[in-house]
């Protein structure tokens, strides 16, 4: 057999043998070098082989497994909400944006979605929600999101139960004097002018870049609402307005919160202050002057809207704070869903080279329940 025919194993053999045969006396040394010479040529040769056909197989499974892979995704159809967290889908929403036509987000959907507006992105969603749950107010209001005016009943007056022994006359009939709000909703709107670099960004930083600040101002605005809602709710309850709460406090101290929180109904569970940044300064400078070792806000959260006049602006029998249960007390309806819509003008203000981008939001906001809130006013000392 030639060295060329033979597999490693028997090369191996081989060359075991003629290294015994280097051992002998009598041997042609030089014959015996060549032919392990070739041995080792052929075995490295044999190896390179084993190796190329290995690297083959390897490349051929990859191939085979991709293609299984491919025809799997092919067999199985996207969810819509796959499908909106592809850079396609979010490229084409983005486009959509900027020039009005959907016809690209809906030809990527997987649902007919003809009668109804195209979903967004989950990152634009997501924008939305960070900006809610960034304000400190409108991240305590309940929500919800039925069409059209909501009408709210909520208790004037009722009669209390009453103990009933065993034996005694029937109880009488609850006396309900019941009122009804009704949350009209209305527009939100905010526009931010961009320039042609920032409508060039791609899908995504696009997005981000509009949603974030739209979704800001907008949750921002619809908390100066509510404050004002609050604000000129009546003392008592009407027929069609749940009362806020009055207290008369001179000035800001240890006392004042704790006072509020007295005037609330038992259903305000986890009532907040809601101040001005200002007149919080002056709260915790009248802690600190007086060496009081206690919290001037009884443990509760403060959360800050500047639409409430600073404690040093406001006159006498004028509001500087409020206390009050956000959750209980106020509620947001969206009739249209949270979704921001938006309308870009490249025309107005193209002599600037810059585009404006309109944000609107349809929302109803109203103080729901009475009692819920406590107005601090203020009174001369």
């Amino acid at each position: 057999m030639e060295i060329r025919e033979m597999d490693i194993f028997q090369l191996e053999t081989r060359m075991s043998e003629l290294t015994a045969e280097l051992e002998k006396d009598d041997v042609n040394l030089e014959e015996i070098r060549s032919e392990m010479d070739a041995i080792e040529e052929r075995k490295a040769q044999l190896e390179t082989e084993a190796k190329q056909a290995e690297e083959a197989r390897a490349k051929a499974a990859e191939e085979i497994n991709t293609i299984k892979t491919f025809e799997e995704k092919e067999d199985r159809t996207m969810t819509n909400m796959e499908i909106r967290n592809t850079t396609e889908y979010i490229n084409a929403f983005a486009e959509y944006v900027k020039n009005g036509s959907d016809a690209e987000c809906r030809a990527l959907l997987t649902e007919n979605v003809s009668s109804g507006t195209v979903p967004v992105p989950e990152l634009v969603y997501d924008e939305f929600k960070t900006a809610w749950e960034n304000d400190g107010i409108m991240a305590r209001v309940r929500k919800s999101f039925m069409k059209g005016n909501v009408k709210i009943g909520f208790e004037i007056d009722a009669d209390g139960a009453v103990v009933h022994t065993e034996g005694a006359a029937a109880v009488t009939e609850e006396d309900l004097d019941l009122g009804i709000v009704t949350l009209v909703p209305a527009t939100i709107k905010k526009w931010i002018s961009v320039s042609d670099e920032a409508l060039a960004l791609s899908g995504e930083a696009f997005l981000r870049y509009v949603y974030a600040e739209l979704a800001h101002q907008i949750a921002k605005k619809a908390a100066d609402v509510l404050i004002a809602k609050i604000a000129a709710s009546p003392e008592t309850s009407t027929a069609t307005a749940p009362a806020v709460a009055q207290i008369v406090e001179a000035t800001p101290g240890v006392g004042t919160v704790a006072k509020a929180i007295s005037a609330l109904s038992d259903q305000a569970a986890r009532p907040v202050v809601i101040m001005n940044k200002l007149t919080w300064g002056v709260f915790k400078a009248a802690q600190y002057a007086n060496g009081y070792n206690a919290d001037p806000f009884e443990g509760l959260d403060v959360v800050f809207n500047n639409t409430i006049p600073a404690y040093a602006d406001v006159e006498d029998g004028e509001a500087y704070m409020y206390v009050g249960d956000l959750d209980y007390g106020a509620l947001a309806n969206f009739p249209n869903g949270e979704e921001i819509n938006i309308k870009l003008d490249d025309l107005t203000l193209a002599t600037a080279d810059l585009v404006r981008i309109i944000g609107r939001m349809f929302v109803g906001i109203g103080v729901v329940a009475p009692n819920a809130f406590t107005a601090v006013i203020k009174t001369a000392a």
